[in-house]
């Protein structure tokens, strides 16, 4: 059974947007690669809670995930169709016959209704509540039926993730023969793509079935993702931080020059609007820049001189207004 999303933020199941946000940028933090260097449990981890971000930071994928759990959120799924059946099998009641008994109210298997991929088959609802309930008759449905879908996951980097990408994969399956594979841009951890007729071959002349992919994406050592934000620790000299400078910043869309504000503080930030994950049908995203000072690694005694000299113009205790 797949993790229940509200366990792994660890927020109640009516936590408000904010307190979804804010429980997941404490945990992502705590479990990022970079403060947790080779431990794969705290990696695996933060894979969990990306994806449960994804899906409950997201007001439409949250409200499908509330009604029809994590199969509300593969390719294609029709809600409209799923509540259709469900409210055809509450009025049907308790039924004899070799498929046993089925109770008003039991919870419908929408996998097993779908075939696994949220489409309904070929020859409609008609169709398939005969195959399901034997038929009137025992009539099965008529034509061609489409192949099954197969289901096969790929690993790609981060900034192909963010960008889109092609592959050539060999699913498990299929034949030898490669399978072209378009990930569309913004494709996150644990997301899933669909790629139509590119699944197993039906067994009696119908449409071959889908490949759905299951989408990982490995951390950056310097990006990190939030919806559909990004966020970037950028180091800065203790001059570029005092006098303010020019800087090039990587975005999604190439680099771009932006500006150090004088004075800037280690954890200060800048926001640069649409330049975060672009998502089609989406707003694009924007990237938080997160200014980090940096002191020189020399140790020599002259370095050392300075910063002492520095010391002195520093002022007031910076951490006198610090406690519990």
């Amino acid at each position: 059974m797949a993790d229940d999303l509200y366990a792994v933020l660890g927020v109640p199941r009516n936590a408000e947007a904010d307190t979804i946000k804010k429980t997941y940028r404490k945990l992502a933090g705590k479990l990022h690669p970079d403060k947790n260097p080779g431990d794969k449990a705290a990696e695996s981890k933060f894979k969990q809670v990306n994806h449960a971000y994804d899906v409950l930071g997201d007001a439409k994928k949250r409200k499908l995930y509330d009604e029809f759990g994590e199969e509300g959120l593969r390719e294609g799924f029709e809600p409209d169709r799923a509540r259709a059946y469900r409210q055809w099998s509450s009025h049907q009641g308790p039924r004899g016959g070799g498929g046993g008994t089925r109770s008003t109210g039991e919870p419908v298997n929408l996998e097993d209704l779908f075939g696994g991929g949220g489409r309904a088959p070929p020859g409609g609802f008609g169709d398939l509540f005969g195959d399901l309930l034997g038929g009137r008759g025992g009539r099965r449905p008529r034509g061609p039926v489409k192949g099954i879908d197969l289901e096969s996951e790929v690993t790609i980097d981060f900034a192909s993730a963010l960008r889109g990408a092609t592959l050539q994969l060999h699913p498990q399956g299929r034949s030898s023969e490669a399978v072209t594979v378009r990930i569309p841009p913004g494709a996150s951890d644990a997301g899933r793509v669909r790629i139509p007729g590119q699944g197993a071959p039906s067994p009696n002349g119908g449409a071959p079935g889908d490949l759905v992919l299951t989408v990982h994406v490995t951390p950056h050592a310097h990006f990190r993702r939030e919806g559909d934000d990004l966020h970037l620790d950028l180091p800065v000299t203790i001059a570029e931080a005092y006098h303010g400078a020019k800087v090039r910043v990587p975005t999604v869309e190439g680099a771009v020059t932006l500006k150090v504000p004088e004075r800037a503080q280690s954890g200060q930030v800048v926001r640069l609007r649409g330049k975060g994950v672009a998502m089609k049908g989406r707003p694009q995203g924007d990237l938080y820049v997160h200014f980090l000072v940096q002191v020189p690694k020399d140790g020599s005694p002259e370095v050392s001189e300075v910063i002492d000299r520095l010391a002195a113009f520093q002022g007031e205790d910076p951490r006198a207004d610090i406690d519990l």
